[in-house]
């Protein structure tokens, strides 16, 4: 059985306290997610770092070429994984990420970064549809709050419906520890 691939997603500065899109529990989220980084590199897995590059001249961020656009400290791939630029919430859209991993015969994806909402749901249905196994580090990634008619949807609502919308369905939602410990 082939390995699977390793996918951070967009874990930048403007999603910090001091970027354009503060996301909430953001430290505890990108903490995990370095620690299943790490862990992906011991087992050697294909790991791929995915940055949001906004093409929209009104974005308000992820805009090119500003601090807020980069990569995250301690998320930059190394010399011999692989830097991919998306302009879409869908990893997958207008990119070459099904290519490379077909190439590489990955079958299987572990998933993490941000945002819950947007870049990780799109990202994760994409690759079921595409005929990957995903297993995604819910708590390894993070939200905001939304607003919709007029009322206020907070983060942690947010987070725990698209989570529980991808398990069983799109993906399996596990703990980072859980992930790193086989369950």
């Amino acid at each position: 059985m082939t390995q699977p691939a390793f996918i951070v997603i967009d874990i930048q500065n403007d999603y910090f306290p001091e970027g354009a899109m503060p996301l909430e529990e953001v430290g505890g989220a990108a903490k995990k997610g370095q620690t299943a980084l790490e862990y992906a590199r011991q087992k050697e897995l294909a790991v791929i770092v995915v940055q949001h590059i906004s093409l929209s001249p009104n974005a308000t961020f992820f805009r090119p070429n500003t601090a807020g656009a980069e990569i995250y400290p301690g998320f930059h791939p190394r010399q011999s994984e692989l830097h991919l630029v998306k302009h879409y919430p869908n990893a997958f859209r207008e990119t070459n990420l099904h290519e490379r991993l077909q190439s590489l015969g990955i079958k299987a994806l572990v998933v993490c970064g941000m945002m819950t909402h947007m870049c990780i749901d799109s990202t994760v249905r994409a690759a079921a549809d595409l005929g990957f196994s995903v297993t995604l580090l819910g708590d390894a990634t993070a939200t905001r709050d939304l607003r919709y008619n007029d009322r206020s949807v907070p983060a942690l609502a947010v987070q725990t419906a698209v989570l529980a919308s991808l398990h069983g369905t799109f993906a399996r939602v596990v703990a980072t520890r859980d992930w790193i410990d086989g369950a």
